[in-house]
């Protein structure tokens, strides 16, 4: 088998500084980043402003920038939820006596218009606890809890409970009652969340046995864990000292530990680290909740138990249910569990308190880990922060902030995010604009990539850029383009794979948790009405011009934040973690150290002994009969317009219109395959004989809910030759589907690839992602280069998105200036290759009238593509040579990966490898890897395209440790006994995953 290894450098394998606590921390990294599932590995991102989260998804799938407990989840925090009919206020909440005899009270009920839905709030009359439960026809129903935990030093306490409590509870007392949800669950989501001052526990699932299974593990996991009365919980997921033998040194372990100290290896999370510390320095966000691996070994047991006592109780609880279930059975479960309990004090203790505004702006200098003997002249960063109130802002502020971030920064034509990036000056921005999660909102902007001297230019830059957005305002066209990318967000709800329950939770939550009411968050018609009516009445720099005049510009509480690389700063933290383990072990007699062997050994043991069939009885499962017999059907009319192929997908989408328009790329030059993804950027960003790319993206901002563009690889099982793609895709009212059909060919033909400094831009700005992704994500990589090894689709992409093309990104940033002919050139062979009526595809997803009358559109469009005849594909007969690799960058932690074709061997494809593979994943090295080994996560793939059996493992402490784990695999296989409870649950886990829910969108994309 092939093996590549993503290993922390010998000089920065220790502690270097702090993530943010506003990232979002997950308990187990659980799926591939590259396959296209619902529980996809993705690394932390920013928080968002309200309108910022929806936008998020017209391009791509985020994150709240909170720490997430399972399996890691593209989240998104568009948090409006329009159903797939069209219910109407008749909606019905519990029945008002059944709520008065269970012991609740009704607060107040509500018909939100916006997500079609009858939202009641009850309060517990015995311990206070409030309940938000959300009644429509959404299949895709939801569940939450959620507590405040705010923390008062960074040990972690609220990140190792959150992973804590999933380990075993009084109802179900077996290891971890979490992983045996995985396994056998239709769940359509299931983790839990640690924020700077909340923690979350979400589930959802389209099956209402399943979703009350779900919800009764949870509640039993919150109120009554086994964590607090087992210290090898504590230091299994949090820390503990371990030593095998006397004789050897002592080490760290613990799976939030290991965690962290990957969050921490991220120069961007360090920089959102010192951002939140800085700018809330009185406050319980002046600490880090996710936990510093050099404060996490300070957290006692006992400080834990009491932790979980204080803020884990239903007084200090806020809960949500949302779906199609039945009202009054979500007051009955709940009343089981909150009846045993009293009020307390937990609601007073756990307030969190406003941070004052500085009178005078403050600097910070912070240094990151950098890897030794490259060059750090361009590796510094720099972004200013302020803090934008301290008192709590109207709905209408709000809005209107969220307006403005997006006009300033929310595409690449934004002035502000332009500005920077034209300016040369740094590689890609940092900070995240506007962010709303917490308590106090937040203004962040930045750059890195940029050289110690221009540091001051930068920061005037912006200040200059600000000033002149106050002075002149926004052009019209930007305010149109926004306001109507704002709306078509709205109106569509596309929340991806995230259940668009959980989306309107956190939204909602966001103003709950801090005793605000909580259906204000959910209701935006009327404020977005009142915003655009005093736009069109007093215009847009009246708007604007006060509030980046009031919350930025004349705010004194303005942190900056300087980020210097330092190449010796993590051997210094490592000969200091060193240090301190060796004064703890010179401590110890022998007869400490042995008794620590000992229990180190025992703890392996209760790590490595599988729960008793008689435990695992005792979780709720499904059975086969609880599943449908039929798979779901997509409904698709495969059809001719004027000689191209058409696919139609009749299912309604809202009045929405998606479309893709498919290219064959096999007969594209090997040689030119790494300039396809700046090939694909390049026609969204710039410009046409008769506008410039400012004024292009505003037309497909005026005109329609997005267009983009990228490439696409598969292997096709039987064959060696990929598949491979360029993929357009768009979506508009349908009332826009001329307009966007306009713009597609706009796109693809009219734009001209001659903007050399746009174009350099474009490159930095790659190589700047790449380069954080080899930390962040470097799982991703790892089974991108082995993939290239093993199969020519690998290579494929690996060119375009691995190790391979940020070399080729570095050796091309030079090149964009001496032969920049030769890469036009290139970029415009690219076109005349790929840009072809024959062999096109397309995809069209809306509702039966809708897609009639596209079709008219559809062959106006395809007419005015060349009709080229391919010249025939090219052989991309290549491949990485089969050598294994270490691939060093400076991390704390490592990525292990090893993969082969088993296709190769004569393997014979069935349904069993889905099961197989899920199995492994949820057992065998969740066991090995995470809760023995301490990695973060440890689990397997099987592409069964191309036959390619990959394992990895993510934040991992070890390396060679880890690949014997791998090898022992097949051993576990073959000395499996396995019952029929457990192949029932691994068949109906799988089927979760192939029949995973969809939007509209998705079932038309994925046919």
């Amino acid at each position: 088998m092939e093996r590549v290894v993503l290993l922390r450098s010998l000089s920065s394998s220790s502690p270097s500084s702090v993530l943010a606590s506003t990232r979002l921390f997950s308990r187990s990294a659980h799926r591939l980043a590259r396959l296209p599932r619902r529980h996809r590995l993705v690394p932390t991102v920013q928080n968002r402003s309200i309108l910022r989260r929806h936008l998020g998804l017209i391009s791509s799938v985020i994150r709240p920038s909170v720490q997430l407990k399972g399996q890691l989840c593209p989240l998104s925090v568009r948090a409006i939820s329009t159903s797939s009919a069209q219910p109407s206020s008749e909606i019905l909440g519990a029945d008002d006596d059944v709520a008065e005899k269970l012991g609740f009270e009704k607060v107040s009920e509500e018909f939100i218009e916006e997500c079609k839905s009858r939202a009641v709030l009850y309060k517990h009359k015995k311990t206070g606890a409030e309940i938000m439960s959300v009644s429509n026809d959404d299949e895709n129903k939801v569940f939450g809890i959620v507590f405040r935990t705010p923390p008062k030093d960074s040990t972690g306490i609220p990140h190792i409970l959150e992973h804590s409590v999933l380990c075993g509870s009084r109802k179900y007392p077996l290891k971890e009652p979490f992983v045996e949800l995985l396994k056998g669950s239709l769940n359509t989501f299931l983790n839990a969340f640690t924020y700077p001052d909340r923690t979350c526990y979400p589930v959802a699932s389209t099956n209402t046995k399943d979703f009350y299974n779900l919800v009764d593990v949870y509640l039993d996991a919150v109120f009554f864990p086994k964590c607090v009365e087992d210290v090898k919980t504590f230091q299994q997921e949090g820390w503990h000292y371990e030593l095998n033998d006397p004789s050897e040194d002592i080490t760290y372990k613990g799976v939030v530990f290991n965690e962290m100290k990957g969050v921490y290896s991220q120069p961007d999370s360090i920089l959102g680290r010192a951002t939140q510390q800085a700018l809330f320095p009185d406050n319980t966000y002046g600490v880090d909740s996710g936990g510093d691996p050099q404060v996490i070994p300070k957290l006692t047991f006992e400080e834990f138990k009491e932790f979980h006592g204080k803020y884990y109780h239903p007084s200090n609880a806020r809960i949500w249910f949302y779906g199609d279930d039945d009202p009054n059975e979500r007051l009955r479960i709940l009343s089981e569990y909150l009846d045993m309990f009293e009020a307390n004090s937990a609601p007073m203790e756990s307030k969190v308190e406003y941070q004052k505004l500085f009178s005078k702006p403050v600097r910070i200098v912070e240094k990151y880990p950098a890897a030794d003997g490259v060059d750090l002249k361009k590796k510094h960063m720099v972004c200013l922060n302020w803090l934008l109130s301290e008192t709590p802002l109207d709905l209408e502020t709000e809005l209107a902030l969220g307006f403005l971030d997006h006009l300033m920064m929310g595409t690449p034509a934004s002035p502000l995010r332009k500005t920077l990036l034209e300016s040369g000056l740094g590689d890609a921005i940092v900070g995240g604009g506007i962010e709303d999660e917490l308590l106090q909102p937040q203004f962040s902007i930045g750059l890195k990539g940029v050289s110690e001297e221009d540091i001051q230019n930068i920061e005037e830059l912006i200040l200059d850029t600000l000033k002149k957005l106050a002075e002149e305002g926004f052009d019209s066209d930007a305010v149109e383009a926004s306001m109507n990318t704002i709306e078509f967000s709205l109106r569509e709800n596309n929340t991806g794979s995230f259940p668009r329950g959980l989306a309107l939770m956190l939204r909602s939550v966001g103003k709950w948790i801090y005793d605000m009411d909580p259906f204000v968050p959910l209701k935006y018609q009327e404020p977005l009405k009142a915003l655009k009516a005093r736009i069109a009445e007093e215009g847009s720099k009246a708007v604007f011009a006060p509030l980046i005049e009031k919350f930025i510009l004349n705010n004194p509480h303005l942190v900056t934040i300087e980020m210097q690389p330092d190449p010796e700063k993590a051997s210094r933290d490592e000969a200091a973690e060193k240090e301190n383990l060796e004064i703890v072990k010179a401590s110890m007699t022998q007869e400490d150290l042995a008794e620590l062997a000992r229990a180190t050994n025992e703890l392996k043991l209760k790590q490595e002994t599988p729960d008793s069939p008689e435990a695992l009885k005792c979780v709720p499962c499904l059975s086969l009969q609880d599943i449908p017999k039929k798979p779901t059907q997509i409904p698709t009319e495969v059809g001719d317009i004027n000689g191209t192929k058409v696919l139609q997908h009749n299912l309604f989408t809202n009045d929405v219109v998606y479309a893709e328009v498919v290219f064959n790329m096999s007969t594209l030059k090997q040689e030119l395959l790494p300039l396809v993804p700046l090939f694909c950027q390049s026609l969204l960003e710039m410009g046409t004989k008769d506008m410039d790319f400012v004024q292009l993206n505003q037309l497909i901002g005026r005109k329609t809910g997005g267009i983009s563009v990228y490439p696409f690889t598969s292997s096709v099982r039987g064959k060696q030759d990929p598949c491979s793609h360029m993929i357009v895709r768009g979506k508009a009212t349908s009332e826009r589907t001329e307009d966007l059909f306009d713009l597609v060919n706009r796109v693809l033909q009219d734009v001209e690839l001659t903007d050399q400094k746009r174009f350099k831009q474009f490159v930095s700005q790659s190589k700047a992602r790449m380069e954080n992704r080899l930390r962040g994500s470097g799982h991703g990589i790892a089974a991108a280069r082995m993939d290239a090894k093993l199969n020519v689709a690998g290579w494929v992409s690996e060119q375009m998105g691995g190790v391979s093309y940020l070399e080729f990104l570095r050796t091309l940033e030079n090149k964009v200036d001496d032969d920049w002919p030769a890469i036009s050139s290139s970029l415009e062979e690219i076109r005349t290759t790929l840009l072809s009526k024959n062999g096109c595809l397309v995809n069209l997803t809306s509702d039966g009238k809708n897609l009639k009358n596209t079709e008219k559109y559809v062959g106006k469009f395809l007419d005015m593509l060349p009709s080229t005849s391919p010249v025939g594909s090219t052989a991309w007969n290549a491949q990485l040579s089969r050598t294994n690799e270490a691939i060093v960058i400076p991390t704390q932690v490592n990525y292990v990966g090893k993969a082969a074709n088993i296709f190769e061997t004569g393997y014979q494809l069935k349904g069993s490898s889905y099961v197989i593979s899920k199995y492994i994943s949820n057992t065998w090295l969740w066991d090995r890897v995470r809760v023995s080994g301490g990695a973060y996560g440890g689990f397997c793939d099987f592409d069964s395209h191309s036959g390619v059996f990959t394992f990895l493992s993510y934040r991992d402490p070890n390396l060679l440790k880890t690949l014997d784990v791998y090898d022992g695999t097949s051993n576990f296989l073959r000395e499996l006994e396995m019952g029929d409870d457990a192949l029932t649950k691994a068949i109906i886990g799988t089927i979760g995953d192939v029949d995973a829910y969809q939007l509209p969108d998705a079932k038309g994309y994925s046919r």
